[in-house]
């Protein structure tokens, strides 16, 4: 399948140097994060961010705004909505390294049918949703 060409409307720049124990830091300057090894990995952790917490944070964030996207347009309520998201690196089969995603949806004064369905077709719309389609798993539930 060929890639989606699109019609670019914002563009995100960031800097990343030293790697997992380095800094990053956003093209405006509102991101200027240092970074650390989680100890999971064997790194010093500490009070500091990884990779996997940014892009938990970001996918979260994304996907939550096409749930309130497609609920809107549904007809649901979705004003005390929130999505957790979890990412997870690991080892490959290969001995390489690849991620996963858990996306928990939290949204009170739904079904949890009315929920699940509303998080199914935030799948389909989420940029985050799109990219990662086929590449990692991403695994979608509903907090009761």
């Amino acid at each position: 399948m060929a890639p989606v060409t699109i019609t670019p409307l914002y563009t995100a720049t960031a800097t990343a140097q030293g790697g997992r124990n380095g800094r990053i830091r956003s093209s405006d300057g509102v991101l200027d994060l240092p970074l650390a090894m989680p100890k999971e990995l064997g790194g010093a952790g500490g009070a500091v961010t990884n990779p996997e917490q940014l892009f938990a944070a970001g996918y979260a964030a994304c996907f939550e705004s096409a749930l309130r996207l497609v609920a809107g347009k549904m007809g649901k309520n979705a004003k005390d909505a929130s999505i957790t998201g979890s990412a997870t690196i690991g080892k490959t089969p290969d001995g390489g390294f690849g991620l996963s995603v858990e996306l928990k949806g939290k949204l009170p004064g739904l079904s949890q049918e009315e929920a699940q369905q509303l998080m199914n077709t935030a799948h389909e719309v989420c940029p985050y949703s799109k990219a990662t389609r086929g590449n990692i798993d991403v695994k979608l539930s509903v907090e009761s």
